[in-house]
């Protein structure tokens, strides 16, 4: 499998309010070693289904993510708060699976991973 490349995309960089310089350099820390831990990952799997798994580990871990964030929006707003920093991380984390869907190798390796999950998934539940 090729090596991924993510970014903080600019827009949601944009969204952050003026003070929000030190949420954009967590965000770029957050990516970049996002992509250190996948790339490593990808280096040390003996097979591209080892680092498939790896991935698709990450990416349930951010589609987890954004759903904790999108929970905490609601959450903020009952309590006066602005929600944007857990918008723009939501929004993060969103991209992020987006991104590396958009690595073709990355993409296919991980939809065959993911879809033998969930026949596993369903192989176990069907045995009880």
């Amino acid at each position: 499998m090729d090596h991924v490349s993510l970014g903080v995309p600019q827009q949601i960089l944009d969204s952050l309010p003026e003070d929000g310089e030190p949420a954009a350099a967590d965000m770029q820390r957050a990516v970049a070693t996002w992509e250190q831990r996948i790339n490593r990952a990808i280096d040390e799997a003996e097979t591209e289904r080892e680092a498939a798994a790896f991935v698709a580990d990450a990416v349930e871990r951010m589609e987890d993510r954004v759903q904790r964030f999108d929970d905490f929006v609601p959450e903020l707003r009952a309590w006066g708060q602005s929600p944007i920093y857990a918008i723009a991380w939501r929004n993060l984390n969103a991209d992020l699976v987006g991104q590396l869907y958009e690595h073709e190798d990355v993409a296919e390796n991980l939809d065959r991973e993911r879809n033998a999950r969930l026949v596993e998934d369903g192989i176990r539940l069907s045995d009880r």
